[in-house]
């Protein structure tokens, strides 16, 4: 499995880093934060290996 890019991704409602937005062999998935989740132990391997998630983009809370 190839990772080329990784970037963590905000619950909308909580403002919280939920998932990691990833492109693996060429498909972007959107994998939670989950050790139990095959895909998220996939990037905890690649960031093992040297590499970096970017962090997610500042929290914008929704207008009420």
């Amino acid at each position: 499995m190839n990772i080329t890019s990784a970037k963590y991704g905000k619950d909308p409602l909580t403002g919280e880093d939920s998932c990691v937005n990833i492109s693996l062999d060429g498909v972007k998935w959107s994998v939670p934060i989950d050790g139990d989740n095959s895909h998220y132990q996939v990037i905890l391997e690649w960031v093992a290996a040297g590499n970096a998630i970017t962090p997610s983009d500042p929290y914008i809370p929704p207008e009420e």
